[in-house]
């Protein structure tokens, strides 16, 4: 590739973030989830010190034991995003497991690496931290409480993440915001799938 090519593709990378902002930006793409973000209760904002942090409250169709198993089958996350994704490696001891995740993302060219360790909250839920990979900060928490007569879950979610990128924090709070609706809406299709599983004589 020539130098002169190599510049122009350069040059249009920022103006292919600021087109992919303004897409996730337009009325239309924002009132399909705007009902289901107001539901779970879903606030994403860029911290002040760099990264963004989002929290939700979540209402999932099954029992808190359901939810539990689905959010820690650690061989199966992909699933649960839109967001192409793999699990590299996985390694599980004292219950603490430490997931090697590859992610493609639109606002990160390549694949990008993330390793987390998770364990589970002794009332109920998970908490996962960064490790290592190719991002600053990633702290993760859901908290899952019985609701209804206890064939539901009242989850409360936090969500910490910074990226080693020059992609701003704004962009990735709305980039952030869109998949969050998409995590939440794929895991209580999944829960109540599995519940319903469950409930098969």
């Amino acid at each position: 590739m020539r130098s002169s090519d190599k510049r122009r593709e350069g040059s249009s990378a920022p103006l292919r973030l600021i087109l992919f902002a303004v897409f996730l930006a337009a009325p239309g793409w924002g009132a399909v989830n705007s009902l289901a973000a107001e539901a779970d209760r879903l606030k994403v904002a860029a911290e002040s010190e760099g990264g963004v942090r989002a929290t939700a409250q979540v209402l999932f169709p099954a029992s808190p034991e359901v939810v539990q198993a689905l959010l820690a089958d650690y061989p199966h996350w992909p699933d649960l995003f839109e967001v192409r994704m793999r699990v590299a490696e996985l390694n599980i001891r004292d219950g603490v497991a430490t997931v090697d995740l590859r992610i493609e993302h639109p606002l990160m060219p390549g694949e990008r690496r993330l390793v987390t360790e998770s364990r589970p909250l002794e009332n109920g839920g998970l908490v996962t931290d960064l490790t290592g990979g190719d991002f600053k900060r990633y702290h993760r928490v859901w908290k899952l409480t019985p609701a209804g007569e206890g064939n539901q879950t009242r989850a409360d979610f936090e969500l910490i993440v910074e990226i080693k990128s020059m992609v701003p924090d704004w962009l990735v709070a709305m980039a952030m915001r869109q998949e969050l609706e998409a995590h939440f809406r794929i895991v209580k299709q999944k829960v109540l799938q599995h519940s319903s599983m469950r409930d098969l004589p």
